[in-house]
């Protein structure tokens, strides 16, 4: 892409036409996607940190998915969030581990190539809005998690894997127009 094609003005002067608005979607739909897909891929095979050089970070595993529930539980006042965490997730993480597992590892796929990419949406913003309900009375900065569902919100409400996406075939319609709309 030549820098006349990336400074291309818009059709009303002002804002961009819809081809650079789906492709900035798109980004971010796979950016998302690659976050979900990666702390995925840390619980499966049991892995959190990462050192590159002088990178050092970490991903989200089983075992600190577990610590963030036993933690945020304890801080958090409302009482329904405490009951649901140390009455229903804890005493049955053994088996929903592999379920968040699993969920993260298809939302972060279907982002990836905006598959069904509203549906994914969909899931990975219930996670994540359950986040945020379970830190809501932590004292936790203001944005710890709307970076998180905001992005998957909008990824929700527009079809944004029909560029870069495998979501362009469902929405044409396939056979009979039986695919149309959500999830793709």
């Amino acid at each position: 892409m030549s820098a006349r094609e990336m400074d291309r003005p818009a059709a009303d002067g002002g804002i961009p036409d819809a081809e650079w608005l789906g492709r900035g979607l798109a980004g971010l739909r796979i950016f998302v996607g690659i976050i979900f897909f990666a702390n995925g891929l840390a619980k499966l095979f049991t892995f959190r940190n990462i050192e590159i050089g002088p990178y050092r970070s970490f991903l989200i595993n089983r075992e600190e998915t577990r610590s963030i529930l036993e933690r945020e539980a304890g801080r958090n006042e409302v009482g329904f969030v405490k009951t649901i965490v140390d009455d229903v997730l804890l005493p049955n993480f053994g088996w929903l581990q592999w379920v968040i597992t699993f969920v993260e590892l298809g939302v972060g796929a279907l982002l990836i190539l905006g598959l069904a990419s509203r549906g994914a949406a969909l899931v990975g913003f219930a996670q994540q809005f359950g986040l945020q309900i379970l830190y809501m009375s932590s004292g936790r900065w203001t944005f710890e998690q709307p970076h998180e569902w905001v992005p998957l919100l909008i990824l929700l409400l527009v079809p944004a894997g029909r560029v870069w996406g495998l979501d362009r075939r469902f929405a044409r319609g396939g056979r009979g127009g039986r695919w149309r709309g959500f999830p793709f």
